[in-house]
């Protein structure tokens, strides 16, 4: 068996949006650094960045309850929401550089506008809603969005939901005209389409990272076999990203970081209900998200969502949780088991006996029947019958499990980036709201791992070009929040409007 060796400056594991956007940064920031990108499947975007494995929403918090809990004392957080809808105004910004440069083309293959609809009933929920958001119109970032509990105006905004509906219910919804649908496996194929062209990248698709080990000069050396030759590779790079979606705990415990001690995963999958009666998806053009079930995990808060999908118009419900012991869609049975290690069991156990609630309702959603299914989706679509609908399979999500000084474990929902001390390796752990934030996470990197780099007038400069309100805080800025939204909006193709705040 042949083995040959390369010297490139960094290694990207994963070809998914996480590894296209760092790339694409570096080579921006440093146009003669090496990069070499290494994907076990042989496509790119095979996994969690897929459109068919990603919620796809445009996470930007308009319509996600659970980013705005109700606290102890009856107000409502919004911190979440705006820290997200932060981020996903820099993704919208990087992405709209990228698109003036030509790095990107047509931008209506990846991104589009879809309304996005918060739905409730019943007086409790009604009374948080509203209370939600008057929190939230206060904030720059989310002027624009109405609200209303009047039922000709909430049939305008998605008629499915409520034809059919009990009159005597009381029912309320938000509305915001400018949500986007997001085909994250389109835009990271145009992303690495960009970045192969050009000089120092390579990547090697059909490629499996079997190991990690740090050399005594401080390199890594990162081995890599190919799947159909069975060629190795030794790659000896001064930075590893590991952004393998589900993988990446695995590889993460390959390079033996103390930093990684105590981190393990809990693999949730999930699935959809997708229609198949055309005349059911052209009567529905929103994304309207509910509140989810007492238990569940955060990528289950259902939703009847409008999806735009290589150019094709689809009607999707759910997701419905579900537990397999893989890590990753196309992954192993045996990923979860092989994960365990001595730091990380004491932690995975505690946080499985304080998570109780949640394993029972995996196990409810797992052994639902066809018919359970479609009872769930006439809370949102009434007359929903189940000739029209049928079960897709959808991504692995593996949430992050660490260690917790009280609790021994605790379950954390969301992303997590876990670097070795000296900056030269650094792995994304965790699921939603990811993809939609994917250029704030990989800032967070370059602040990690490059701190002295990323604060040089050089990378400022930049960076300032990249993304026109870096440095700057958009939820504290009404005049440059309009500004760089609209610059964004005119470059994607995007809808754009100042809006005052209305109950309608």
């Amino acid at each position: 068996m042949n083995s040959i060796s390369k010297k490139p400056d960094v290694v990207l594991i994963g070809a998914g949006i996480m590894s296209a956007t760092l790339g694409i940064f570096l080579k921006e920031l440093e146009p003669a650094l090496t990069i070499e990108v290494v994907e076990r499947l042989d496509v790119i975007a095979g996994e969690s960045s897929d459109a068919w494995n990603n919620a796809g929403t445009g996470h930007s918090a308009f319509c996600e309850l659970n980013y705005t809990p109700q606290k102890a004392d009856g107000s409502i957080d919004i911190s979440k929401a705006i820290k997200i809808a932060e981020s996903f105004e820099l993704s919208r910004q990087f992405w709209s550089y990228l698109a003036k440069k030509g790095s990107i083309k047509s931008p209506e293959t990846f991104i589009t506008n879809i309304p996005h609809l918060s739905f409730v009933w019943g007086a409790e929920n009604v009374f948080y809603l509203r209370k939600r958001y008057k929190a939230l119109i206060e904030n720059p970032l989310f002027k624009g969005m109405l609200y209303s509990e009047k039922w000709p105006q909430l049939e305008k905004w998605m008629p499915l939901v409520m034809a059919g509906r009990d009159p005597g219910v009381e029912v309320a919804a938000t509305y915001m005209e400018i949500g986007t649908d997001i085909n994250f496996g389109a835009l990271t194929r145009s992303l690495f389409e960009h970045l192969k062209t050009l000089p120092g990248v390579n990547i090697q698709l059909s490629c499996e990272v079997r190991d990690l080990e740090k050399e005594d000069n401080g390199q890594w050396n990162v081995t890599v076999k190919n799947l159909n030759t069975d060629e190795k590779t030794h790659l000896l790079a001064n930075f590893v990203f590991i952004g393998a979606g589900g993988g990446s705990l695995p590889l993460l415990e390959k390079s033996n970081i103390k930093e990684a001690e105590g981190y393990g995963g809990f693999p949730v999958s999930g699935q959809w209900l997708r229609c198949t009666n055309e005349k059911i998806i052209e009567q529905h053009h929103a994304k309207v998200y509910g509140k989810a079930s007492v238990g569940s995990p955060p990528m289950s808060v259902p939703h009847l969502d409008t999806r735009i999908i290589n150019g094709k118009k689809n009607l999707l419900f759910g997701p419905y949780a579900g537990f397999s012991t893989k890590f990753l869609k196309h992954g192993s049975y045996w990923d979860l088991t092989s994960s365990l290690e001595l730091d990380n069991l004491f932690p995975m156990l505690s946080a499985g006996i304080h998570n109780i609630p949640l394993t029972k309702y995996l196990i409810h959603q797992a052994t639902q029947s066809h018919e359970d299914r479609v009872e769930a989706l006439k809370e949102y679509f009434p007359f929903g019958r189940i000739q029209d609908w049928e079960l897709e399979i959808a991504g692995q999500r593996v949430q992050v499990i660490k260690k917790d000084e009280e609790e021994g474990g605790v379950l954390e929902f969301g992303t997590e980036i876990v670097n070795a001390g000296d900056g030269s390796l650094a792995a994304l752990l965790g699921a939603s709201p990811g993809a939609s934030t994917s250029v704030g996470i990989m800032l967070d990197v370059l602040k990690k791992c490059f701190k002295t780099k990323i604060n040089s007038p050089e990378w400022q400069t930049k960076l300032k070009q990249l993304i026109p309100s870096y440095g700057q805080v958009l939820s504290q800025n009404e005049e440059l929040c309009y500004k760089t939204r609209k610059q964004s909006a005119t470059q994607l193709g995007l809808r754009y409007f100042e809006h005052s705040d209305t109950v309608l």
